[in-house]
């Protein structure tokens, strides 16, 4: 999973917290708070007589302790580290001389987090990908937030239950939906392995997830085919007239070159600035100007955004791969090893 990326709140509890779409574009998508930023910073024991270890290092010591016992994406252990860095040595020792109650201490003011994490895995099943990702992601959760989690548990049972609907790999029909018809796309019909993208042209996050696109073409020539579909979303002001343009693009061969075109300059997708980069794609800009103003393009792109919804898409990019969820559609590790597996059954 990616890094957390937005808030914790009653109203997004844990389901948009492990959302796959946590480095996406989305409506609701927000600043999080610099990871830790909730953790309490435990008081600095009072300082020994004499040191209770010799080791030259306490306070680095009681941090891995802490950090090994909890987990180093932990809350426990990002507030050890910032304390301990300030903390003289002799009160570090004090500390790790009592390590073992410490750390009792702190897995008891876990106590909300375990029980959160141990209930939803088994509502939405242990061996799910929703149970992994609740594993991964609860270390990091301070503990006020597990604690209203817990009271308002139905609600977030309910939303991780629809994130694991809409994780489930598609029905062949849907499939085949999102594969038909004449949308941009790049290798054979016939390829063993079918990328399908719904993406907004003013959107960052499909700007990383281009150059991955690009990069995916270049390695894997003939053996994928990629199928590329309009998701424009409404805070997005020029998103819906790029898609359109990227339409007219393509009756003239030059989807692609203008895709890239599009992505590489995002803070140019008015009007007059898609007229400009239409040129310098090779494009007849006087051609697509008049396709932009006929609204030529637009019921192609409106039907892209309604497949999208059929099919459970919320924020871009948004990545299936022969029907099922890509994770990260902005790492290209992460996509060849999904695409290598694909092609190796």
């Amino acid at each position: 999973m990616t890094t957390l990326r937005r808030s914790l709140t009653l109203l997004w509890p844990l389901a948009l917290a492990l959302a796959v779409l946590v480095t996406s574009c989305t409506p609701d998508a927000g600043e999080a708070a610099p990871k830790g930023a909730n953790a309490a910073k435990p008081a600095a024991p009072a300082a020994p007589a004499a040191p209770a270890t010799t080791s030259a290092d306490p306070c680095g010591d009681l941090k891995s302790l802490v950090c090994l016992a909890l987990g180093e994406r932990s809350e426990a252990c990002y507030a050890y580290t910032v304390t301990t860095a300030t903390l003289p040595a002799p009160a570090c020792a004090a500390a790790v001389g009592q390590a073992d109650a410490v750390v009792k201490a702190l897995k008891a003011q876990r106590a909300a987090c375990q029980e959160l994490e141990t209930k939803l895995c088994a509502d939405v099943g242990p061996e799910t990908d929703t149970c992994a990702q609740v594993k991964e992601q609860t270390p990091e959760i301070p503990n006020d937030k597990c604690k209203e989690m817990m009271e308002h548990y139905a609600d977030v049972l309910d939303s991780l239950k629809a994130m694991e609907a809409r994780n489930k790999p598609l029905a062949p029909e849907a499939v085949a939906r999102l594969t038909a018809g004449a949308a941009p796309s790049f290798g054979p019909a016939d390829a063993k392995v079918t990328i399908v993208a719904f993406s907004d042209f003013q959107c960052p996050y499909c700007a990383e997830a281009g150059k991955v696109t690009s990069a995916l073409h270049e390695k894997y020539k003939d053996k994928v085919r990629f199928v590329f579909r309009h998701f424009p979303l409404p805070f997005h002001p020029n998103a819906l007239r790029a898609a359109q343009a990227s339409l007219a693009a393509e009756v003239q061969g030059k989807f692609w070159a203008f895709h890239d075109l599009m992505f590489a300059n995002q803070e140019k997708l008015d009007r007059d600035g898609l007229l400009a980069l239409a040129k310098q794609a090779g494009l007849n800009p006087d051609a697509l100007a008049k396709a932009l103003d006929a609204g030529t393009h637009k019921a192609a792109v409106e039907a892209d955004i309604a497949l999208g919804k059929d099919v459970n898409v919320e924020g871009t990019p948004t990545f299936y791969l022969n029907g099922a969820l890509v994770p990260n559609p902005t790492d290209l590790d992460a996509v060849a090893a999904q695409i290598d597996a694909a092609l190796a059954k």
